[in-house]
């Protein structure tokens, strides 16, 4: 099954056993726990097995700028088809903005106030030094494509995005060759992934080997303050607007949600739980027409986890590897991300490649620090989808109570328990005119 936007997304809930994503997630685990065994019981063996991430970290530098223009060219084309719609389209985009702003701005925040990575003090990343004196590392390391500019990238979709909106029909071709590349950039992507396992084992080894047990007590504290940030971001802001605008319960929204985040949580992924959502949505009282620009346009542009998780885990690398940013340094990679963030959702590896994006932008050295993220992106994958996911239901809620296009009576029908959602059909009767028969006389 296809989302959307064009992404693969796991084809049914409830299907039995694990699919592969499953496999990854466990061998990611296994690959950080013996990596920091390996590193503390054999400091210099671990140091030696760097290589490993460092060639995972090249892989995924070598996506960044395919990744980037691919989903910025197609982005700047939702945007225009949203706004066609007009009042919703607009109201959509402009509140996106607002928010995916403030969840980096709070990423930004949290992470001046905890210091994560501090006084680890890791090596640069330098691209020309070689990784090790064995020359088959080095040859192997060398295959590896080398930079590939991330601005000018951007400056280039962007161009071309606004060039093939106003060739209107002409560009849709362009834009649907653009589509099906993107998709061919994705299944590269996801292929890179499976080495995860292989260059978490690697960072991590190395990274304990040089600091010790001060690594991982540095990598839970960025996993706990990330969760408890994404928790405080629904729980306070989004459940303070929600109340305010529609006079609805966070915590009752959620439990209506309560199927959707199990799949959510069991996938590390809010695509999967896309054609769920519009459906509930629907059912809940929001029309059609709403749910149908918000819901979409939403899981490409209201990112409020992935916001707050990429300036958190920029902050952590910049500290880990002594390198701290200052507040020039922070303003611009938060420019930045409120752009690039736009395509970081929908595929596994693109919140990482968006993160190296962001860091290659402004500070290439700090790319030796992206291998510790490799190994605890995974832990931090739930809580990031979970965010996004409530980030778009609320926004459904909002808008349509904005645009006046919700019926208050069916939403307290439903989050009462009055009306449940049919599960065996996902349809809603909500909002049909219903035709009577014709009384004999």
């Amino acid at each position: 099954m296809t989302s959307q936007r064009g992404e693969t997304v796991p084809a049914k809930a409830g299907r039995k056993g694990l699919d592969k994503s499953h496999y990854l997630y466990i061998a990611v685990i296994a690959a950080v726990v013996l990596g920091a065994v390996v590193g503390l019981l054999f400091p210099e063996v671990g140091k030696n097995l760097k290589p490993l991430g460092d060639g995972f970290v090249k892989l995924i530098k070598m996506m960044i700028a395919p990744v980037i223009f691919c989903t910025i060219v197609l982005g700047i084309g939702s945007i225009a088809k949203a706004a066609t719609v007009g009042k919703v389209g607009g109201l959509a985009l402009i509140y996106f903005m607002v928010m995916s702003t403030f969840a980096l701005a709070i990423g930004l925040v949290v992470g001046n106030l905890i210091h994560p990575g501090e006084g680890l003090k890791l090596a640069p990343y330098n691209p020309n030094a070689t990784a090790a004196t064995n020359s088959t590392v080095d040859f192997l390391l060398g295959i590896i494509p080398g930079d590939i500019p991330v601005l000018p990238t951007l400056l280039t979709a962007i161009l071309v995005g606004f060039a093939l909106q106003r060739m209107g029909a002409q560009g849709q071709s362009i834009l649907k060759a653009i589509q099906h590349g993107q998709a061919v950039v994705f299944r590269i992507l996801i292929m890179i992934m499976w080495l995860a396992p292989v260059g978490a084992f690697g960072a991590i080894a190395a990274v304990v080997g040089a600091t010790g047990a001060k690594a991982i007590i540095s990598m839970f504290t960025l996993m706990i303050a990330f969760y408890i940030t994404c928790a405080l971001f629904i729980i306070v802001v989004l459940g303070t607007l929600l109340r305010i605008v529609a006079g609805v319960s966070i915590f009752g929204l959620m439990k209506y949600l309560a199927r959707e985040y199990l799949l959510i949580f069991s996938t590390s992924s809010s695509e999967a739980a896309l054609p769920r959502l519009i459906a509930k949505m629907e059912h809940l009282g929001v029309s059609k027409p709403v749910v149908g620009v918000t819901v979409p346009t939403g899981y490409s542009f209201n990112l409020d986890g992935t916001a707050i998780y990429l300036t958190m885990a920029s902050l952590f690398v910049a500290n880990a590897m002594g390198i701290p940013l200052d507040l020039g340094a922070q303003v611009s990679l938060l420019v930045f991300m409120i752009i690039a963030s736009k395509g970081a959702a929908g595929v596994t590896g693109a919140g990482l490649a968006t993160l190296a994006a962001g860091l290659q932008a402004h500070r290439p050295e700090l790319l030796g620090g992206v291998g510790m993220i490799v190994g605890i992106d995974r832990f931090m994958s739930e809580a990031r989808a979970l965010t996004n996911f409530t980030g778009n239901a609320v926004a459904t809620v909002l808008i349509g109570t904005w645009v006046k296009e919700i019926d208050r009576d069916q939403v307290n029908s439903v989050l009462s328990g009055a009306k449940p959602f049919d599960e065996l059909t996902m349809t809603s009767d909500h909002g049909k005119v219903e035709v009577k028969e014709p009384v004999a006389v």
